[in-house]
């Protein structure tokens, strides 16, 4: 999704190029797949919801990076229930310091800690 953003390129391609690189297992790869096409089946909502939750910081505005972790964090949790909430807070917040700057930490967990109160519905079942 990085490079979509960034380079336009095609995120399959992408992924598809990594995972002939033999970076990851079957299990993996097939995890890695479905994440990445859930993300962007529900791009628009998770994009909206990011924006609803950092109202601060348009996603246009925000580092690429983070709005990344923020879609895949938020497709996991909300969209088919992939990850227990915590969990996904936590990896998310965990890449944001890895490959974020050193704000970005603070800035994921602050917009997923919003984004995961029990009243929030980022994308309805069916959509």
């Amino acid at each position: 999704m990085y490079e979509m953003d960034v380079g336009g390129h095609q995120p399959n391609d992408a992924l598809e190029r990594i995972i002939a690189g033999g970076k990851f297992n079957d299990e993996t790869a097939a995890f890695a797949r479905a994440l990445l096409h859930g993300t962007l089946e529900h791009l628009a909502e998770i994009d909206k919801a990011i924006e609803g939750f950092a109202t601060s910081w348009p996603s246009e505005q925000m580092a690429v990076v983070d709005r990344n972790i923020l879609r895949i964090a938020i497709r996991e949790f909300f969209v088919d229930n992939l990850t227990p909430v915590g969990a996904a807070i936590n990896e998310a917040v965990e890449l944001a310091k890895k490959y974020g700057s050193e704000s970005s930490g603070k800035f994921v967990n602050g917009v997923l800690g919003a984004a995961s109160t029990p009243d929030k519905a980022v994308v309805q079942e069916g959509n």
